[in-house]
């Protein structure tokens, strides 16, 4: 008989080290090779397909470009030596580049930095001088002043970004911020208490003050049906008359004033300063910041939140599963209002320290365009109204150093709007792929839900 044929000898298995590979590194935590491949390549779609964040830049980018082409063309000089163009054609580009870079520096420098000032405190410094208060406020003022301006416009970009959640529009945070200003306004003045619990009270009730009428709202809805849009249109309306009523006709009136001004709230209800009192930036940008970590746990780690989401995105299946939708509406508006209230605390305790008939400006509309931009995500609103800011606060100083109106400003934020809102028109103008099934796409808004 013959012997079975021996076993072919046994392969050499590979070190651990080796079979492990991007297996045993992302086991630990670590990036392996094929984790970073993958997190390269998702990067790489990201910006050729355009998703969210590239298509946002890329808007802001154009906004920008366009508005520098209309800050140009709107220069007699420019329009003068364009009409030589073909004769000094170098002269013609250098006078639209010089005024748009002009005019976008005098900008950076009202909002970000002034290069000039840090080098007169650096040429004080080198000297030997002492730095006195008014060097450190000079830097920092342009920071502080985009902050300030920043402020309000996160709190009403929250307010109407979180009713976007639930699947409500909120215009009228204008009207919800005209209450919040009435109680603070009131509690500054009106109340005597001692200075910290001061400043909470009034905190409280302009957040208290805003809270009821987006309880309003969302108490009509749930009840009637009635729409929200329309039910906020009309009571903005209602509160810009109430305003200059009981600013001409009560008590909340400045004695002996003719005009629809309040009195001057207590300095014991002010929001303290935080970077020294030659800089305007106050609390109230720490309590902006606190209120967008605040809704962003709740719409992520709470279950109140996971109800607001789900009754956004399909209301019968909320019902279905046994949410109560008309709960959710009214909570919703609710603190939708309380976050417009909040808004009105922070401008008249950090900074005007009195209510009159303008003092709600652009707060209500300029959070819709905030929150918009910001896709109604607490972190892309702080990100886009830290942008506003420091444009309103550019824009200043770029009329004051250029002549350029300040309006071009707001040209620019419908720009950034016009193009953030049509992500075909950006794929198309820098031909982005269609993202793919499964990939880094963006979230397509439905109905009211953004």
């Amino acid at each position: 008989m013959s012997e079975p044929p021996a076993p072919p000898p046994a392969a050499a298995e590979p070190p651990a080290a080796e079979s492990a590979g991007g297996e045993a590194s992302s086991a630990q935590g670590l990036p392996g090779p094929s984790s970073r491949g993958q997190f390269g390549q998702a990067v790489l779609d990201g910006i050729l397909e355009g998703n969210s964040v590239v298509v946002t830049i890329l808007a802001i980018v154009v906004a920008m470009v366009l508005g520098g082409l209309l800050i140009a063309f709107t220069d007699p000089a420019v329009l003068q030596a364009w009409g030589s163009f073909f004769s000094a054609p170098g002269n013609a580009i250098a006078q639209a580049w010089d005024a748009a870079a002009g005019a976008y520096v005098a900008m950076f420098e009202g909002a970000i930095l002034n290069p000039h000032t840090v080098t007169a405190v650096f040429h004080q410094a080198s000297l030997g001088t002492a730095l006195h208060d008014g060097y450190i406020s000079a830097v920092f003022n342009p920071l502080s002043e985009t902050a300030v301006d920043a402020t309000p416009l996160i709190l009403t970009g929250l307010s109407v970004g979180l009713a976007f959640r639930a699947g409500l529009f909120n215009i009228g945070a204008a009207g919800q911020w005209i209450g919040g200003a009435i109680v603070a306004t009131w509690l500054g003045f009106g109340v005597s208490l001692p200075p910290v619990i001061h400043v909470i009270v009034c905190v409280v009730g302009g957040f208290a003050g805003g809270a009821v009428m987006g309880w309003i709202v969302g108490e009509l809805k749930a009840r009637t049906g009635a729409h929200e849009v329309v039910v906020t249109i009309m009571l903005n309306y209602v509160m810009y008359y109430f305003l200059a009523y009981i600013l001409g006709t009560s008590s909340l009136q400045q004695p002996h004033s003719t005009n629809l001004i309040s009195p001057v709230i207590a300095i014991d209800s002010r929001l303290w300063h935080i970077a020294g009192p030659s800089l305007r930036v106050n609390a109230g940008f720490l309590l902006a910041l606190a209120a967008a970590a605040g809704v962003w746990w709740l719409l992520e780690r709470s279950t109140t939140g996971f109800e607001f989401r789900t009754v956004g995105a399909n209301p019968s299946a909320a019902r279905t599963a046994g949410m109560s939708v008309e709960r959710s509406w009214v909570l919703v508006m609710l603190l939708a209002g309380g976050l417009a209230g909040l808004a009105a605390s922070t401008v008249i305790q950090g900074t005007d320290y009195q209510l009159n008939f303008q003092s709600y400006g652009t707060y209500g509309f300029d959070g819709i365009t905030v929150a918009l931009l910001g896709r109604a995500r607490p972190l892309g609103i702080v990100l886009s109204a830290l942008l506003f800011g420091a444009l309103h606060a550019g824009g200043v100083q770029m009329q004051a150093a250029t002549q350029i109106p300040v309006d071009i400003v707001t040209v620019i934020q419908s720009l950034i709007v016009l193009f953030v809102a049509a992500p075909p028109l950006i794929r198309a103008m820098f031909r982005l792929r269609r993202a793919r099934a499964g990939g880094l796409s963006e979230t397509v808004a439905k109905g009211w839900n953004a």
